[in-house]
């Protein structure tokens, strides 16, 4: 049998790399740390993948204006030479119009409120000046990737007898800062987005009012967020301007790289399902989640792999085995291929509950974090809105009516988010007011989180059986890998099993109840200490150790009495 996949291997490897369709034009990336080393490192890997698109975003230049400070001019500068010398095309840099309401001269903000009046045509010369200027700073880049919604002063917001619409102020900012893009010959990117349906259909109502017709757009693969149970973006066929598709191959949501997070299903057939669409021209993905975080060199990357191999026709198990065989050698590819490949189905029994997100930015917070409960219901974008939860439960959900209002805190309902942002959901009482969390569903995710235990444990004894045959740094890396990941698994179910047996136990009392609730939170402590004396993972936004600390919090809200739940405590059976 090792002959046999040492053989098909070979084949695969030694086979042609496939050529992009002409839709596939733009194969990017985008760097969000401000890291030097790491920015560096990833440019010098985008050869490989043959990307020709160089996003700059977030630590390296969230807002334009940014490059007024040196550093950042310099940043920006150096990296845009770098890339271009790398052989990368186009390098865009991003930025949020409008900024916040002080950036703006006190003359211009002559509206009711203090807001600016954009039936002035001084404040748009102004304007306009101030953005050639910033652009002055940056000669080398070649396209802006702009947010214009919801940002800063928000232009729907300002004093206009002239526009009389939200989307006619969008779409009239928008004209005004391609108006100078044009100057210089660059290109500019909207970016979409919006909490709820609701909002995307006015984006793309404004986008539609834009005027030059030379405008772009930038979509992320989701609706709202980057969460692996959200479907498609179904908005984008709708769209009338060529389309580039955003990815989130770092897992903000999911684990940022330092758990498994080899998605490959999850990106390449939200790639194929886009690339079928005419307007869609190629796609971005991430590349870090900040500081030290870069996927690139570590089993993530499997991520940024599956979308270049997936535009070149290779299919998902493929993409498993050529990935594990290119980095980790072809004797031990089928076990680490397994390993990774099993990455989707942990995360969704880990950092997901019952069929939604309950991680914030991946780090363990199950109350007080709201959004887990309303904003990023996966529910709010699939009609009707169901899932099949499988990780040995089997079973069909409604998102709102027995996910959402079982395991929700009762102050998420009320905080006045739900209401905004999926109103039906209260009006249909599918959601309902009081803490309704019940022991048929502390079973369903016991069962859930224990599978992704399981599964975490497999994975890393995959990597065990093939010891011998990596080199030692590969073995240390999977191991590390996966060992982070079983750890995860681990202190979601403890801190789960005691967070939600509470909910019910402040309800009905039990010493079968206390006992499940001490169960966890003696686990809990175990797993916390182990992961404070692991070795750290690469820094970034979710500190992964601080899951520890965070573990400890929920123990000493339960076992000392939690003032949001009446200062109830559980005594120790």
């Amino acid at each position: 049998m090792r002959k046999f996949w040492c053989l098909f291997l070979a084949v695969m490897l030694l086979s042609p790399p496939g050529v992009a369709a002409a839709h596939d034009s733009i194969r990017g990336w985008t760097i969000l740390s401000d890291s030097d080393a790491g920015a560096d490192e990833v440019i010098a890997s985008a050869k490989k993948y043959r990307v020709n698109h160089l996003q700059l975003s977030h630590e390296v230049v969230h807002d334009l204006q940014e490059v007024r400070d040196p550093r950042r001019q310099a940043q920006v500068n150096r990296l845009t030479s770098l890339a271009h010398a790398s052989g990368i095309r186009e390098v865009a840099a991003w930025d949020h119009a409008l900024y916040n309401l002080t950036y703006y001269p006190a003359e211009f903000r002559t509206g009711p409120g203090g807001t600016i009046d954009l039936d002035n045509p001084a404040f748009w010369e102004w304007f306009r000046g101030d953005y050639r200027a910033m652009l002055d700073l940056v000669p080398q880049v070649d396209s802006i990737i702009l947010t214009f919604i919801e940002t800063g002063a928000r232009v729907e917001n300002q004093h206009s007898t002239r526009l009389k619409t939200a989307e006619e102020k969008l779409a009239y900012l928008v004209d005004q800062i391609a108006s100078v893009i044009d100057e210089r010959g660059m290109l500019l990117y909207l970016r979409t987005f919006g909490y709820y349906p609701v909002e995307m259909d006015r984006t793309i109502g404004a986008i539609d009012r834009v005027q030059n017709k030379r405008v772009r757009v930038m979509a992320k693969a989701q609706p709202h967020d980057f969460f692996l149970t959200h479907p498609v973006d179904v908005t984008v066929p709708r769209i009338k301007r060529p389309v580039l598709i955003e990815y989130d191959t770092t897992g903000e949501y999911n684990g940022q790289g330092k758990i498994a997070n080899a998605f490959v299903a999850e990106h390449a057939d939200r790639l194929r399902h886009y690339r079928k669409l005419p307007n869609v021209i190629g796609y971005v993905a991430r590349t870090d989640r900040y500081a030290e975080s870069r996927i690139v060199g570590t089993p993530t990357e499997i991520n940024l792999f599956a979308l270049k191999r997936a535009s070149e026709g290779a299919s998902n198990s493929q993409i498993y085995l050529e990935f594990a065989a290119r980095r980790y050698g072809l004797l031990a590819s089928p076990h680490v291929a397994r390993a990774l490949a099993r990455s989707p189905e942990i995360i969704t029994s880990t950092l997901y509950t019952l069929g939604s997100n309950s991680a914030n930015h991946s780090r363990l917070d199950y109350d007080p974090y709201c959004s887990s409960y309303h904003r990023s219901v996966s529910g709010k974008w699939i009609d009707p809105p169901e899932t099949f939860v499988r990780h040995g439960v089997n079973k069909k959900f409604h998102y709102w009516i027995d996910v959402a209002n079982h395991l929700s805190p009762p102050h998420c309902k009320t905080d006045g988010v739900l209401r905004r942002e999926a109103g039906y959901v209260l009006d249909r009482g599918w959601v309902t007011p009081g803490n309704l969390m019940t022991s048929e569903y502390l079973s369903y995710l016991k069962v859930e989180k224990d599978h992704g235990v399981q599964l975490a444990e497999a994975s890393l004894r995959d990597v065990e059986r093939v010891r011998k045959l990596l080199r030692p740094n590969d073995y240390a890396q999977l191991k590390s890998y996966f060992e982070r990941t079983v750890l995860t698994a681990k202190l979601h179910r403890a801190v789960a099993k005691a967070y939600f047996g509470y909910r019910i136990y402040v309800q009905q009392p039990s010493t079968e109840l206390a006992r499940t609730i001490w169960t966890g939170l003696d686990e809990a402590q175990i797993v916390a200490a182990q992961v404070k004396a692991y070795p750290a993972p690469p820094t970034g936004e979710w500190n992964w150790v601080v899951d520890a600390n965070q573990a400890e919090l929920y123990f000493k809200r339960i076992s000392e009495g939690w003032d949001r739940y009446a200062g109830i405590k559980v005594p120790r059976p």
